[in-house]
C-alpha cells in the first residue's frame, strides 16, 4: 500500500497494533454500511404509521414485539426503522459538515501562514472574532433565524467549526516553510501555487487528518444537539438528535426506556469510535515514535 519503512508504511503499521484504534474503526465501518443499506435493513420506512388492531387509533408507544423490535414513537412510527435511518442523516450532516469546515480552514491556514504579514493578521483577527463567540449559541442563532432544514444544519456547523482547523493548519505551514526543501523549491522559481499545494500541504496532512475525525465527532454532537432542541433536523426526517426529543417527557424516561435509550447508545457508540480513530491516527502520525 505504501513504499517500504516510509513514513506513512510506519505510520500505517503502528495504527494496526492499537488496538482500540482498530475496534473504532469497525464501528465506524458498520455505522456508514448501515447508513448506505437503510433502504435494504430498515423493516419500514422511516414515516410509516401504524395502526392498533383493537381501537384503530395510532399504535404510539407500542412495547417492543416481534413486529416491531424496539417498540413505536409518540405516533406510531417504528422506532427500530428510524434509528437505521437516521445512522444515514447523523453521517450525511457530518460528513458534509466537516467536509465544508475542512475545506474553509484548509485555505484561511495555507494563505496565513505561507504568506504572513498584512493578510495573516486579518485572518487571524477574523478567526478570534468566529472563536469569541459560543458555537452552539452561534449554531442555534443560525438555525433560528432561518427556515430549519438538514442544509441549513450542515451549512451552519460547517461554516462556524472552521477555526481550529484554521489555526492548526496555519501552525503547521509556519513550521514546515522555513524547512530546507521549501527554501529550495522557491529559489528554484517553483510557482507559489504548486509550493503551497505540492510541498507544503502534502507534508502537513497527518496532524489534518487527526483534526478531522475530532471535527466529525463534535458534528454528530452539534446536530445531536440542535436537533434535540428542536432547531435541527426536522421531523419527519429522523436523525438520532430529534428522537431523543421525547426525553423531555417524565414518562417517557420513567416508563419507556426503548424510546431514548437506542439513539443515545447509537449516538455514544459512533462518537466514541471516531475518537478511537482519531486517538490511534494522532499516535501513529506521531514522529517521536
Amino acid at each position: 500500500m505504501f513504499k517500504e519503512n516510509s513514513f506513512y508504511d510506519l505510520a500505517f503499521k503502528r495504527y494496526k497494533r492499537n488496538k482500540l484504534a482498530i475496534i473504532g474503526t469497525v464501528i465506524v465501518f458498520l455505522f456508514i454500511l448501515l447508513a448506505i443499506f437503510a433502504d435494504f435493513i430498515a423493516p419500514y420506512g422511516y414515516s410509516d404509521i401504524f395502526e392498533n388492531a383493537q381501537t384503530g387509533l395510532y399504535d404510539k408507544y407500542a412495547t417492543p414485539s416481534r413486529d416491531h423490535i424496539l417498540g413505536t414513537d409518540e405516533i406510531g412510527r417504528d422506532i427500530f426503522s428510524r434509528l437505521i435511518y437516521g445512522a444515514r442523516i447523523t453521517m450525511m450532516v457530518s460528513i458534509c459538515a466537516v467536509s465544508i469546515s475542512t475545506i474553509i480552514g484548509l485555505i484561511v491556514g495555507l494563505v496565513s501562514g505561507y504568506f504572513g504579514g498584512i493578510i495573516d493578521k486579518i485572518l487571524m483577527r477574523l478567526v478570534d472574532i468566529v472563536i469569541s463567540f459560543p458555537v452552539l449559541f452561534l449554531l442555534i442563532s443560525i438555525s433560528t433565524i432561518l427556515e430549519p432544514s438538514i442544509w441549513i444544519v450542515i451549512c451552519a456547523i460547517g461554516f462556524v467549526t472552521w477555526t481550529s482547523t484554521a489555526r492548526l493548519v496555519r501552525g503547521e505551514v509556519l513550521r514546515v516553510k522555513q524547512l530546507d526543501y521549501i527554501m529550495a523549491a522557491k529559489s528554484l522559481g517553483t510557482p507559489t501555487f504548486k509550493v503551497v499545494t505540492k510541498h507544503v500541504l502534502m507534508n502537513i496532512l497527518a496532524p489534518i487528518m487527526v483534526q478531522v475525525t475530532i471535527a466529525t465527532s463534535q458534528a454528530i454532537l452539534m446536530e445531536a444537539s440542535l436537533s434535540f432542541l428542536g432547531v435541527g433536523v426536522q421531523r419527519p426526517m429522523p436523525s438520532w438528535g430529534n428522537m431523543l426529543i421525547d426525553a423531555q417527557k417524565t414518562i417517557v424516561i420513567r416508563d419507556m426506556p426503548w424510546v431514548w435509550i437506542p439513539p443515545g447508545i447509537l449516538t455514544l457508540l459512533l462518537v466514541l469510535g471516531i475518537y478511537f480513530v482519531g486517538d490511534g491516527l494522532r499516535d501513529a502520525f506521531d514522529s517521536k515514535q
